[in-house]
């Protein structure tokens, strides 16, 4: 499945944002996906995933109850809702896809949208 991320931008601390990332090809609904986000000299961080029917999901402690994975089968589409956004989260961000949802394994990436809190 092919991937395109968008939706990044500049935001203040405390405000909102919201990442889509649109599928290409009649599978989508078959697998999970996640966001990751990535900073220069770090590894790639996991943020959150979602199952192919939306109803599991699982999120990084550090963004819990702050963001808010969700999906849209009909549409191809998966987003990220991001509340109360911190300098901290200031990150490339990266859509991927999975087969499985217990287990990730994923092979497919979007090309990442970069999203940027200032203080």
């Amino acid at each position: 499945v092919q991937l395109q991320a968008s939706g990044g931008g500049l935001v203040q601390a405390g405000g909102s944002l919201r990442l889509s990332c649109a599928a290409s090809g009649r599978t989508f609904s078959s697998y999970a996906m996640g966001w990751f986000r990535q900073t220069p000299g770090k590894e790639r961080e996991f943020v959150a995933r979602i199952s192919w029917s939306g109803g599991s999901t699982y999120y990084a402690d550090s963004v819990k109850g702050r963001f808010t994975i969700s999906r849209d089968n009909a549409k191809n589409t998966v987003y990220l809702q991001m509340n109360s956004l911190k300098p901290e989260d200031t990150a490339v961000y990266y859509c991927a896809a999975s087969r499985f949802f217990e287990r990730p394994v994923y092979t497919d990436w979007g090309q990442g949208t970069q999203v940027t809190v200032s203080s």
